[in-house]
């Protein structure tokens, strides 16, 4: 038992050796800084986006694969939809029947609107001849009570009529659900980003809600960093920034996007007890989504790095933070 102990203590004290000796490293050998820049240590942020399916089926084209950048709105995957292309099909033949029952029934209404108009004039002219005593009161009666038929007969075929109608909209809103399905059945990148996991492969079966494509949103992807009052009063919306992550060896731009209008005490993530004691200002720095689209490194969510914001607008970066001295990227 004080084996496993010791050696516990001994991983946990090589592991806390080890993060002090990168902060230690970041510290020692971050760039000689004049006043007009500030800095701060984080970790990158990204919004995951993940692609699933509304409906269940086979997966026909799986058009993309990990590391692929694509555009909002582009097709990345389909399914088979053969199955809900002969229920399309079905579906107008009901609405083409319906349709038909429609102009039977209106042809029904129009000929007991015929007949009706027609008993009616007959009424009115037995009416006239009972008062003159040329007709029976029974004759009467009968001219009435075929009014009185014809007019059921009448409205009974306008309710047909509305029955018909109901069956089109019917028919029409059961095609739409379909062809919906269809349409879902094409999957479309809702951001631009970059594949960070394809999950599933063409030929594979699916369930509804079932994730095909994680991205990495490409207009979202910062670093927040904390930074001291005497700083943030001179760090505006739009200012540039750069940031160099542990784990890449270049210099990666980027401008503030967001200021925190309150101080807060910073997190437990910041490596040294003073500055989680201070009070400090929360900044959101947004990488240069050109930037992304054009290097070839893979920023993954939870990479620790340090972010540099200009508060000068005409100060200039030392060369150790030169875009130059790492690549030919254009300022953001």
């Amino acid at each position: 038992m004080q084996k496993i102990i010791y050696k516990g203590l001994m991983v946990a004290g090589l592991a806390a050796a080890t993060i002090g000796g990168i902060y230690l490293f970041n510290y020692v050998n971050r760039p000689d800084l004049p006043k007009s820049i500030a800095f701060g240590n984080g970790r990158i942020e990204a919004t995951e986006v993940d692609i699933a399916t509304k409906i269940p089926g086979r997966l026909i084209d799986v058009s993309v694969n990990e590391g692929d950048i694509v555009k909002s709105g582009q097709t990345v995957a389909k399914l088979d939809t053969d199955e809900l292309d002969a229920r399309v099909k079905q579906a107008q033949a009901q609405i083409q029947q319906a349709r038909e029952n429609r102009n039977y029934t209106l042809a029904i209404v129009r000929q007991r609107q015929s007949e009706l108009e027609l008993a009616r004039k007959n009424l009115a002219r037995s009416q006239n001849l009972y008062v003159n005593n040329n007709i029976s009161l029974v004759q009467l009666q009968q001219h009435e009570a075929a009014v009185d038929t014809l007019f059921a007969g009448l409205s009974a075929a306008k309710t047909q009529v509305i029955g018909a109608d109901n069956a089109i909209n019917a028919a029409l809103a059961q095609k739409e659900a379909i062809q919906t399905n269809i349409d879902d059945s094409v999957l479309k990148s809702p951001v631009e980003g970059r594949v960070l996991y394809k999950l599933l492969e063409t030929g594979e079966i699916i369930g509804s809600g079932g994730k095909v494509l994680t991205l990495l949103e490409m207009n979202d992807i910062a670093m927040t960093i904390f930074l001291p009052t005497a700083d943030v009063g001179r760090v505006k919306i739009g200012s540039e920034a750069r940031i160099k992550l542990d784990a890449v060896d270049t210099v990666i731009p980027a401008r503030v996007s967001f200021v925190s209008p309150e101080a807060q005490f910073t997190p437990k993530e910041i490596e040294t007890q003073n500055e989680r004691e201070k009070l400090m200002f929360r900044v959101k720095v947004k990488i240069n989504p050109e930037f992304l689209r054009s290097n070839f490194y893979h920023l993954n969510s939870g990479a620790p790095g340090v972010a540099y914001v200009l508060l000068e607008q005409n100060a200039t970066w030392p060369e150790t933070l030169q875009l130059s001295k790492y690549g030919k990227h254009k300022n953001p």
